[in-house]
């Protein structure tokens, strides 16, 4: 091509876009959005992922303080003691199952967090990682004294409903029955929470609970009424 010719095809051109650009007063450029990523993943997701830990840790200790305590209570209850004994007892349950939960936790987390420096010290002799990248990953080890403190607190905060509902009780029945009643309350609380938090199914999240702690309600009150009756204790009702 001449270079006549491609500067009069460059002048047309130049001349073209200027009476667009007069035309419509702006210039418009659509930009489509990627193929690879749909509108649903433009947006950051929730990394339930990260969440499971200390949900697990939260739910699992609220969970246990509930049930635990109030099949105690239940299954003092059966046996015939007074209320004043069920309050002891379940009392005693919180004290215990809270103690029994910070040390478990203690111990299982601490196990972690040896494992995880041994091998960040093999990986660092290994590959020689640099300062920066060691300290960020000392950073993200585990707390084996908050998770033992978390889940201490979260036992007792989940044995608090059952035993204030049924310990100022003095028919054994209607404490039986306020007990398994704020129980069942609170286990669907809990379902319910544990799955909005960590994106699960809320009803089957819910009920699965709820058979998990009928079930263990239902066990200590049958060996306990019926080592009752085994041993001669009656119902009282003071």
């Amino acid at each position: 091509m001449s270079s006549s010719l491609s500067s009069h095809v460059h002048e047309n051109q130049s001349s073209d876009l200027t009476k667009d650009q007069k035309q419509d007063g702006c210039v418009q450029i659509a930009i489509p959005p990627r193929p690879h990523e749909p509108e649903s993943m433009q947006a950051d997701p929730v990394d339930y992922m990260a969440r499971a830990q200390w949900l697990r840790a939260v739910v699992l200790g609220a969970n246990d303080g509930l049930v635990s305590v109030a099949s105690l209570m239940v299954g003092v209850g059966a046996a015939g003691q007074s209320a004043k004994a069920t309050l002891v007892s379940g009392l005693a349950g919180l004290v215990a199952g809270a103690c029994s939960m910070a040390i478990g936790e203690y111990v299982s987390v601490y196990a972690q967090y040896d494992i995880e420096v041994a091998e960040r010290e093999r990986r660092r002799r290994e590959c020689g990682s640099e300062k920066e990248g060691v300290e960020e990953e000392e950073g993200r080890l585990p707390n084996p004294l908050l998770a033992a403190a978390a889940s201490a607190l979260a036992f007792s905060l989940g044995a608090v409903p059952p035993l204030l509902a049924g310990g100022f009780i003095s028919s054994w029945g209607v404490r039986v029955g306020v007990v398994c009643a704020v129980s069942s309350l609170g286990l669907a609380g809990f379902g319910a929470a544990g799955a909005v938090l960590g994106g699960a199914n809320v009803p089957n999240s819910v009920l699965r609970v709820l058979i998990g702690g009928w079930s263990a309600m239902l066990v200590t009150y049958g060996v306990l009424r019926v080592s009752g009756l085994v041993f001669g204790m009656h119902v009282s009702s003071v």
